[in-house]
């Protein structure tokens, strides 16, 4: 920790979990971003035109499956899938503990603007308790539904018979992590379990009370042997394009009804990403308080690779915004978790990195300065 340092072009941070830099202290999204302006995109989208061929149906039925929320991203993939390519998607939602007014009525915008929907609402204590086990032994609060986010449409998918899922970005890959997937336009089940889910829920769920052991459909994933039979792809629309938030914003604005938050976002300069869930806001808290880096730092990454912020503005805005506590929402959280106030200041407690930051008056704050 005593070697901490950032990106020399974006703001990414030494600590975040797998990221990589070069001789020059670039970070491997901001190597990624630059590698993308000379790629020759034609030979992905014939990638792209020879899997969707692959799957498409002409009898009428769905023939690809899209993870929405209401928010940019999902509504982004649904609309080019539908209008670009002439696909039938089904657009599945795994409902959000704790959803906020304008999430939701993204999602009914979205729906609205011509899409097929589903919606699946996981058993509410599974995901409270796993939920609640996240937060206290992985500073991860909404573990439960994060599993769900990723189990519960590879599982639907499998039962339904549609064999293409797609996914928005591959943050790994566009905002710094893991390259594993950089070169490859599918990936599998185990890729997700061991990357997005921290390679621990099997055990996690085994801790449910017995009474709850027959509830967890959504939780599993297919088995080996079920997706042999009947196999499901899953992609990221990000591998097939040059990727920008900013733009499926827009798009997503213009032809789902997106609205943006009244506000800025907490712990951000930006209202109209992840305003789907109060619990994303603790989440991003607690990517700070153990790495030091918060959301302001990721979107000002986000609008520096772009092209539309340059560094220092970034920095600026992180030292403003990064260290922000969603308090309007604790009342929420404790009444969810169902903690005393001291309870949950513990588990921020346990999992604020100590070498990053001290408290003060009752408030971590960090004892680095963001150069």
């Amino acid at each position: 920790m005593n070697k901490v340092f950032w990106c020399t072009s974006c703001l990414n941070m030494s600590t975040r979990p797998r990221i990589t830099f070069d001789e020059k202290g670039r970070c491997n999204a901001c190597q990624w971003s630059e590698k993308k302006k000379s790629f020759d995109w034609s030979m992905r989208q014939a990638t792209l035109e020879k899997l969707l061929d692959k799957y498409r149906r002409d009898d009428g039925e769905f023939d690809v499956l899209v993870p929405v929320s209401g928010g940019k991203d999902g509504s982004y993939v649904a609309h080019n899938l539908k209008t670009k390519y002439g696909m039938n998607p089904l657009a599945l939602t795994i409902t959000p503990p704790l959803s906020l007014e304008v999430g939701d009525q993204n999602l009914k915008n979205f729906i609205q603007s011509g899409y097929n929907h589903i919606q699946i609402n996981l058993h509410p204590e599974v995901t409270r308790l796993i939920s609640r086990h996240g937060f206290i032994e992985f500073g991860f609060p909404y573990y439960g539904w994060a599993i769900g986010v990723q189990s519960a449409p590879v599982m639907f998918a499998h039962k339904i018979g549609i064999g293409l899922i797609f996914y928005g970005e591959d943050g790994e890959v566009e905002y710094g992590g893991s390259t594993q997937t950089a070169e490859t336009p599918t990936y599998d089940v185990s890729y997700m379990k061991k990357v997005y889910l921290e390679g621990g829920h099997e055990k996690v769920l085994e801790l449910l009370p017995k009474s709850l052991q027959n509830q967890l459909t959504f939780w599993h994933f297919p088995t080996d042997e079920d997706l042999r039979r009947n196999e499901v792809k899953i992609a990221h629309w990000s591998y097939f394009e040059n990727w920008d938030p900013y733009r499926n914003y827009l798009v997503a604005k213009e032809f789902c009804g997106l609205k943006e938050s009244e506000m800025t976002n907490t712990g951000t300069f930006t209202n109209f990403s992840q305003t789907d869930q109060a619990l994303y806001s603790l989440h991003a808290y607690l990517m700070y308080l153990k790495f030091g880096f918060g959301r302001a730092t990721q979107d000002a990454g986000i609008e520096i690779r772009r092209g539309a912020m340059r560094r220092d503005q970034g920095v600026n805005l992180v030292r403003i915004y990064d260290n922000a506590f969603p308090e309007e929402h604790i009342d929420a959280y404790l009444d969810y978790y169902k903690m005393s106030r001291e309870e949950f200041d513990s588990v921020l407690d346990r999992w604020a990195n100590k070498e990053l930051f001290e408290k003060k008056n009752g408030r971590w704050m960090p004892n680095f300065r963001i150069s």
